[in-house]
């Protein structure tokens, strides 16, 4: 059996408020890291999520 082509990545708040959604990546189509403007609810605003590993 192949080797699943995605792998699971957590979007950090760069609001330092600990929140973080988790997202699924394809790492050989999309080779740089992510960054999204998300909607964090500890400071009820939408502020850049940058992508970090799961541990």
């Amino acid at each position: 059996m192949a080797k699943s082509a995605t792998i699971l990545v957590k979007l950090v708040s760069t609001a330092d408020t600990g929140f973080y959604y988790v997202t699924k990546k394809n790492p050989r189509s999309t080779t740089e890291k992510f960054e999204f403007r998300k909607y964090d609810p500890v400071v009820k605003k939408h502020v850049a999520f940058k992508e970090a590993k799961i541990k």
